[in-house]
């Protein structure tokens, strides 16, 4: 079976420091695929390599079977199915839930900017359908009701799933969300988790940084760990919850 994303020999310094050291994962078509470390373990430099924000020093990435250029950016990352969310919400406040999604769709605008300009029919047509589209993302994380809404009015959990929702908006294969359930309360936390499952059942390859160590174990299929860079183990949420270095990590030596 082809793997939706396989890492081979990662390496990232920034100066003098070396935040990755020969990483190398291998991510299942479909599956929900997570990883843990402390602050600083080098997780979100990961994520952002995955992603096209930094490039790697060495090694190699594939998406789907297909060499991917470790120089691309994330708009080349986009175009070939890697969508994102960050840790910190990047949305915008002052327009409508529905506009916030909008803003995935221009990789698949089919009319030009002179097309916009004059209206034309076919523009019009375009722009009926990436709203269509919008508005089913939005049905998929649960915010359908509040289309019209300014993303300022919404909660901080429903904040999370519209950026989600723009994610989905890109058409991704594979979705990376870094630590989605930062903030959120339980309930959020419960309505996350559903939402999460129920794109693995759709198909979609899920990508996820989280410190909840309860929440990677009830979700993800396996499991990444890193510390200071390198990879402690990779294996199913069990055997890695279970790792000496991933206790020592999490919870101290002592314990």
């Amino acid at each position: 079976m082809t793997e939706a994303l396989r890492l081979h020999g990662i390496d990232k310094h920034f100066g003098g420091i070396q935040a990755l050291r020969q990483v190398s994962l291998s991510v299942a078509p479909g599956s929900l695929y997570g990883m843990i470390g402390p602050n600083g373990a080098g997780k979100t430099t990961l994520f952002n390599i995955i992603t096209g924000f930094y490039q790697a020093d060495a090694g190699h990435l594939q998406l789907f079977g297909q060499d991917v250029p470790l120089q691309q950016g994330p708009e080349q990352r986009v175009a070939l199915g890697v969508a994102r969310t960050f840790q910190n919400i990047r949305l915008f406040a002052q327009m409508s839930v529905l506009d916030n999604v909008l803003v995935g769709r221009h990789l698949h605008a089919r009319t030009g900017l002179w097309s916009a300009i004059l209206r034309t029919r076919a523009w019009r047509d375009d722009e009926r359908r990436q709203r269509d589209v919008a508005q089913a993302c939005l049905a998929r994380v649960g915010l359908a009701a509040r289309a019209q809404d300014t993303a300022a009015a919404l909660s901080y959990g429903e904040q999370r799933r519209l950026e989600i929702a723009r994610a989905l908006a890109t058409e991704p294969r594979i979705l990376a969300l870094d630590e989605p359930a930062a903030g959120m309360n339980e309930r959020e936390r419960e309505q996350l988790a559903d939402l999460l499952l129920g794109l693995r059942r759709e198909g979609l390859t899920l990508l996820l940084i989280e410190h909840d160590m309860c929440l990677i174990a009830s979700l993800c299929d396996r499991v990444l760990a890193l510390d200071f860079g390198e990879v402690v183990i990779e294996a199913d949420p069990a055997s890695v919850r279970a790792h000496p270095r991933v206790i020592a990590a999490y919870l101290g030596e002592e314990a």
